[in-house]
C-alpha cells in the first residue's frame, strides 16, 4: 500500500504525469507535482486538495540540475520522506535522421536522458540512507524496438530501459529500492505535438485513428507496479494498445 507515502511525479501538467498524480492521490499517496507549466499544476493541485488529497507543487524544468536538486529538497522539508519518484517527462518530436533537425534531438536527450539522471541523481542517496524506495521510469515501446523516423527518440528510450536496469543491479538487492520502467505503446497524450517534420504527418494521422491507450491505463499500471508488496521487485511493464502491431 502507498497510504502515506511521498511520491515525485514529473511532467505532471498533462498526460500521462496528470493521470498518475491523480490516481497515486487517490490511492493515498501525498504527491509532489514538477512541471514547467505552473498554471497546469495549480490547476491539478486544486483538483487533488478538493478530493481530499495532500499535494505540493512546483516550476521544474527537468533539464536542469539545479531545479532537480531544489525540487527534492523543498519536498523533503515538507514531509521529511521521499519514498516514489515517477520520471514521467518526455518529448517525442520524431524526424527522419536525414532532417537533421539538431535542436529537436538535443531538447530530447536533455529532456528524456539528463532529466532523468537528474531527477533519480537527487532522490538516490536519501532512499539508500533509508534503504526504501521506488524509481518508475518512463521508457516506451520504443525502448525495445526502433522505426525510422524515432531513430534519435528510440534511441533515448533504449537508454532509459538500460538504465532502468542498471538502477536494479546495483540498489535493489542492496538498498531495497525497486525500479520499474513503463514502457506504453501509442497513448492519446500531447507528444505528437512536438512533431515538426511534415512527412509523418500520415503517422500523425493513423496514430489518431487507433484506439490508442489512454493516460489512465498507464497511470493503473503505475499504480500496479508501486503498490506490489516490497518483496515484489516489478521491473518491466509493456503495455500496448490491442491494434498496435510494432
Amino acid at each position: 500500500m502507498i497510504k502515506d507515502k511521498v511520491a515525485i511525479i514529473t511532467g505532471a501538467s498533462s498526460g500521462i504525469g496528470y493521470a498518475t498524480a491523480l490516481a497515486l492521490s487517490k490511492a493515498g499517496a501525498k504527491v509532489a507535482i514538477g512541471a514547467r507549466r505552473v498554471d497546469r499544476l495549480e490547476e491539478l493541485a486544486k483538483k487533488i486538495s478538493a478530493d481530499g488529497g495532500e499535494v505540493f507543487y512546483q516550476k521544474l524544468d527537468v533539464t536542469q540540475r539545479s531545479e532537480c536538486e531544489n525540487f527534492a529538497k523543498a519536498v523533503l522539508e515538507k514531509w521529511g520522506s521521499i519514498d516514489i519518484l515517477v520520471n514521467n517527462a518526455g518529448l517525442m518530436p520524431l524526424s527522419l535522421f536525414k532532417s537533421l533537425k539538431v535542436d529537436e534531438w538535443d531538447r530530447m536527450i536533455d529532456v528524456n536522458i539528463k532529466g532523468v539522471l537528474y531527477c533519480t541523481g537527487s532522490v538516490i542517496l536519501h532512499m539508500k540512507e533509508k534503504k526504501s524506495g521506488h524509481i518508475v521510469n518512463i521508457s516506451s515501446v520504443a525502448g525495445r524496438t526502433v522505426f525510422p523516423t524515432g531513430t534519435v527518440y528510440c534511441a533515448t528510450k533504449h537508454a532509459i530501459t538500460a538504465f532502468s536496469e542498471g538502477l536494479r543491479q546495483e540498489f535493489s538487492a542492496r538498498s531495497n529500492i525497486r525500479v520499474t520502467s513503463i514502457e506504453p505503446g501509442v497513448v492519446a497524450t500531447e507528444l505528437t505535438d512536438t512533431i515538426t517534420d511534415e512527412s509523418l504527418q500520415g503517422f500523425i494521422e493513423n496514430a489518431k485513428k487507433m484506439e490508442t491507450l489512454q493516460a489512465k491505463d498507464i497511470a493503473n499500471a503505475i499504480l500496479y507496479a508501486v503498490e506490489s508488496p516490497s518483496h515484489v521487485n516489478v521491473n518491466e511493464v509493456l503495455i500496448r494498445p490491442t491494434t498496435q502491431e510494432r
